[in-house]
């Protein structure tokens, strides 16, 4: 895991998914593109998933935050899947 100071590009809105790991069988979901500072629209981003109480935190546009970052890939029908996901995020700008 890595954490960064980031930009927040945007945010998706939370949706359910499927997750053996939850009681209910589901957990929320939601998207968020942040960048890394650099004053560029052209530094490194990163496409992230925030899963259950995460998934309801709301960040916008310019918002910078310090996260915690999950790297991990997957395979499926023989191809390989990169995944993000943001284990911890809090905002430090006001």
């Amino acid at each position: 895991m890595q954490t960064k100071i980031l930009r927040v590009v945007r945010q998706g809105e939370a949706f359910g998914v499927q997750s053996s790991k939850s009681e209910s069988g589901q957990i929320q979901k939601c998207n968020i593109v942040l960048r890394e500072l650099g004053g560029s629209k052209f530094e490194n981003e990163y496409v992230c998933a925030m899963l259950g109480n995460l998934a309801a935190c709301r960040f916008y546009e310019g918002d910078v935050v310090a996260a915690t970052l999950r790297f991990s890939t997957h395979e499926y029908q023989n191809q390989v899947f990169q995944e993000i996901l943001v284990s911890d995020i809090v905002k430090l700008n006001k």
